[in-house]
């Protein structure tokens, strides 16, 4: 079943991009898109609190679950851009970020180590989240010269950022140029 919730959230996503896409022209599609991505992205909770507490915490459920985390970010950030609702410089930050750890994960692992993830790692995926779902339902008015969900994704990137660079300072070791 847990495996089947993180499938789920893959199989979202172009459904999610589609309704973006479509809601460019005027529609009720940001709403439906709005509550598809707030189902998918609480399956990333559900499906890590269940397998922690069924103890079947595998390594290919740990694979599909942060990979289908990056998958949906990336494609729905890739669809906030395109119709104008995510600047693109915070989505090539953001995906930047996530090919980077995803380097360095591989990196970690050949070295036989394990990279467990950091309160940094977990408070960005959640704002991640949250600034996206507020850019798919924008609201109308601003906030000084920004909408709410830029001020949130604003944020978002800061703690993006900051999450990489934990990681990259917690394992700096591995990449040093020193080593042989």
């Amino acid at each position: 079943m847990l495996t089947q919730l993180t499938v789920a959230r893959i199989v979202a996503i172009p459904i999610i991009m589609a309704l973006l896409i479509m809601g460019a022209a005027g529609t009720t599609a940001y709403a439906w898109a709005g509550a598809l991505f707030a189902i998918a992205a609480s399956t990333d909770f559900f499906d890590g609190y269940l397998a922690r507490r069924w103890n079947a915490v595998t390594n290919l459920g740990s694979f599909l679950d942060t990979t289908a985390d990056k998958l949906l970010v990336t494609g729905v950030l890739i669809a906030l851009v395109e119709v104008g609702r995510v600047w693109s410089w915070a989505a090539v930050v953001i995906v930047g970020r996530e090919l980077v750890i995803m380097g360095l994960r591989g990196l970690i692992a050949s070295s036989g180590a394990v990279m467990k993830p950091s309160v940094w790692g977990k408070l960005k995926a959640i704002l991640q989240f949250v600034a996206i779902l507020f850019a798919i339902w924008r609201f109308p008015q601003t906030i000084g010269p920004l909408h709410f969900d830029e001020w949130l994704m604003l944020v978002a990137v800061g703690v993006t950022v900051m999450s990489g660079w934990e990681y990259l300072s917690r394992f700096s070791s591995l990449l040093s140029t020193d080593q042989e």
